[in-house]
């Protein structure tokens, strides 16, 4: 008799077992499905700079690199 009855209860275990593993994502999606709000997007104006300086910069080289062959020629452009 002790043999039935630990069937049943690794039984009703089981069920109980596969019951939770099937729900407990239901739970957690209905818990949760509001999304936390995002923060405002901030800006100090360090990246606003930094995009002006590089566009400086690649100006600056652009500029180098086509005077500095008029420089080095034996040409007289000017």
């Amino acid at each position: 008799m002790a043999a039935g009855f630990s069937r049943a209860l690794l039984r009703a275990f089981a069920f109980a077992a596969l019951a939770f593993a099937i729900a407990s994502p239901a739970l957690v999606h209905a818990q949760s499905s509001a999304p936390a709000p995002t923060p405002l997007p901030t800006s100090d104006g360090t990246s606003i700079d930094q995009g002006i300086a590089y566009v400086l910069m690649l100006a600056a080289l652009v500029l180098t690199y086509l005077i500095h062959p008029l420089d080095a020629s034996s040409y007289n452009f000017f």
